[in-house]
């Protein structure tokens, strides 16, 4: 069976998507672990770090499914969301002022904004300042919250000297994690701004960006008493492109906004492909 796709790019995350709203005969298929990892390989697949999948909503525009490159269902993508917001817009799912769609980390609202896709996350939680874990060298703080999805942020002073393919297996699958963790790492950006890279949780290696990463940078940075509620936190990933946060106060708790790039890349068929 064929299957149109869109190769889509969210800061350097890259993804495929699908659309499931018309014809669900094929959601079985594409959810399996063998499909995913199959279509995520570069040499034999399209290539990507993970498959989203757009499906229908009663009560909402759509309903957004990911799945991490090793076939894991993700309870969310930062950059993902980002990437449907801008997709939904295109085949009009959705009209750009005013999107809401289902996760399985809760409803995010979204919004098409001067061109660029902007979605608001639920609330993070289990925020723990002190994990207990001990910090490397050149780590500063080393903290855990969950964004939609968990995440270690570290505090360092220079990117470029982390060794992150050791440290960063170390810390994702640490015992005190019961459900693992994505690592991030977070330094000032001689530009201005912050600087981070990203160890991901279902990808097993460096991906150019995590877009719930960089709220959860940014939310450890206001807890850390770097940045100010309120004001844009301006984060550089390591594709060189950058994801604004904003956190703001609503009803005793913290909303964060995201935004960032959604461009599509190209889109296709998928044609004598087996997953």
């Amino acid at each position: 069976m064929s299957s149109r796709f869109w190769k889509m790019s969210g800061s350097g995350n890259d993804f495929v998507f699908l659309d499931g709203r018309t014809d669900g005969s094929q959601i079985a298929e594409w959810t399996s672990p063998e499909f995913v990892r199959s279509v995520c390989e570069p040499h034999t697949g399209v290539g990507a770090d993970g498959v989203a999948i757009i499906e229908h909503s009663d009560d909402h525009d759509f309903r957004l499914r990911y799945f991490n490159r090793d076939g894991s269902l993700g309870e969310l993508c930062g950059n993902a969301s980002l990437c449907a917001t801008r997709l939904a817009v295109e085949l009009t799912v959705a009209l750009p002022g005013a999107i809401s769609f289902e996760t399985d980390a809760g409803v995010i609202r979204a919004r098409m904004r001067h061109g660029q896709p902007e979605i608001d996350l639920q609330p993070p939680h289990d925020l723990k300042l002190d994990t207990g874990i001990a910090k490397g060298s050149g780590e500063k703080r080393l903290s855990f919250v969950n964004t939609g999805v968990p995440h270690l942020v570290i505090r360092s002073n220079d990117l470029a000297t982390i060794d992150l393919r050791s440290r960063g297996p170390e810390l994702r699958f640490h015992e005190s994690l019961s459900a693992g963790a994505n690592v991030n790492w977070v330094a000032p950006d001689p530009e201005g701004g912050w600087r981070m890279r990203t160890y991901e949780r279902g990808v097993e290696a460096e991906t150019l960006a995590c877009g719930t990463g960089a709220v959860a940078c940014a939310v450890l940075l206001e807890a850390w008493g770097e940045t100010v509620r309120g004001q844009p936190t301006s984060l550089r990933t390591k594709s060189g492109k950058q994801l604004t946060v904003t956190l703001r106060a609503k009803a005793g708790q913290t909303v964060p906004s995201l935004s960032g790039e959604g461009r599509i890349v190209f889109e296709g068929v998928l044609r004598d492909f087996r997953g």
